[in-house]
């Protein structure tokens, strides 16, 4: 399914002659973060926060208003990955599309977007989930394809899921087999284990032989 299917053109930007009372009025009916606003030849100019619009006075028309505008958007072309970073970048629940003329096409709903990303195999396929860390400047993508796939597992998703001046954590989903030989593996490449979803061999290991040699030292 395109992307651009999911494009919503049921409620109009308002244009920037409108009063703001209009504005008032819209965002207490809708649960939007954004309103869309254009200019009188039809032409998108941002849109307006619904914290700010109801901070102005409502006589008064959108035009003198026009330096609160936020100016995001994506175009029909812009993959889904690139839309749900700019949702989060903005804080928006609302995407202005554009497409490449700059003509207002409508907009992506933030509910819409994620629905695609919880439909990926990463979400829908069976397996488990392994949040691994190494060193920023240590780690790489096909190392850890390799890690995977060397104990016949499955990558069915990998993503930089924390990062700073030193680490990086890597949030992995694999299919097809177990995460206890694959954890192994992780270790023995000096990569720390965050968490897995699946029984650890190599805690339990230790957590049983702490309890043998708290056994043996109490005799």
């Amino acid at each position: 399914m395109k992307l651009s299917e999911f494009i919503i053109n049921d409620i109009k930007p308002l244009n920037s002659s409108s009063k703001i009372s209009d504005l008032q009025m819209l965002f207490n009916q809708l649960t939007y973060s954004h309103i869309p606003i254009q200019d009188d030849n039809g032409v998108f100019l941002g849109s307006f926060f619904e914290t700010d619009a109801h901070c102005f006075d409502g006589n008064k028309p959108l035009s003198e208003f026009l330096y609160a505008l936020e100016d995001f958007f994506v175009r029909d072309t812009t993959m889904w990955l690139d839309v749900l970073e700019a949702f989060a970048v903005n804080s928006a629940n609302i995407m202005p599309v554009l497409n490449a003329n700059n003509k207002y096409l409508g907009y992506y709903e933030l509910n819409d977007i994620i629905s695609l990303f919880s439909e990926s195999p990463f979400f829908s396929e069976a397996g488990g989930i392994l949040v691994v860390e190494k060193g920023i400047n240590d780690y790489s993508f096909s190392e850890v394809s390799q890690i995977v796939e060397s104990n016949d597992g499955k990558l069915l998703g990998a993503f930089v899921s924390k990062m700073n001046t030193d680490l990086v954590q890597i949030t992995l989903k694999i299919g097809n087999t177990g995460l206890n030989d694959i954890i192994q593996t992780f270790r023995r490449y000096s990569y720390n284990i965050v968490s897995g979803h699946e029984e650890d061999g190599y805690i339990e290991s230790l957590k049983e032989r702490s309890d043998y040699l708290n056994k043996y030292l109490n005799m």
